[in-house]
């Protein structure tokens, strides 16, 4: 199992708990952006810069992703595909989507951008909370307990620097 960041958007506080956790649980987390990124040393961390565009981040990620991997994003499609490619997807507040639960999301997702895009101020998205970051930590917590991954020597520690 890896753990992939669509990180262009991921708040810094989740980032820093995603470091602290893919260290003392030795998983590779992969933060994947279209802007150069601050990793901490560490042999399970990794940034993959991708060019600036229109969804790049998102479709290397989803090209990357394989069945059992974790992906934190507040993108409903990305979120939505993983699924589909049995893939799992944790938003930053600690929402873990599921096949039940992505479909609304994505209906939801579509229903807001076709208000916005008919001019219709629908606002963002509010600050992430403490409650939020707790949230996220907890989910993320539970979510490794109960998918154990094997050891780092599992091959897969090079794939990040394949872009």
């Amino acid at each position: 199992m890896q753990i992939w960041v669509d990180a262009d958007a991921c708040p810094k506080v989740v980032k820093e708990i995603l470091f602290r956790a893919a260290d003392r649980r030795q998983i590779q987390l992969t933060l994947v952006a279209n802007k150069l990124l601050y990793c901490p040393p560490s042999k399970h961390i990794r940034a993959m810069q991708v060019p600036a565009g229109f969804d790049v981040a998102d479709n290397k990620i989803a090209q990357l992703v394989e069945p059992g991997d974790l992906v934190v994003t507040a993108d409903i499609p990305l979120a939505a595909d993983v699924i589909k490619r049995g893939g799992h997807a944790l938003n930053p507040r600690g929402e873990l989507y599921t096949r039940d639960t992505i479909q609304e999301r994505l209906t939801m997702r579509n229903f807001m951008d076709g208000l916005r895009s008919s001019g219709v101020e629908t606002g963002g998205p509010p600050s992430l909370s403490q409650n939020d970051r707790q949230a996220f930590a907890n989910q993320l917590d539970r979510f490794l307990a109960r998918h154990p991954h094997p050891s780092a020597s599992s091959g897969r520690t090079d794939i990040a620097g394949d872009a």
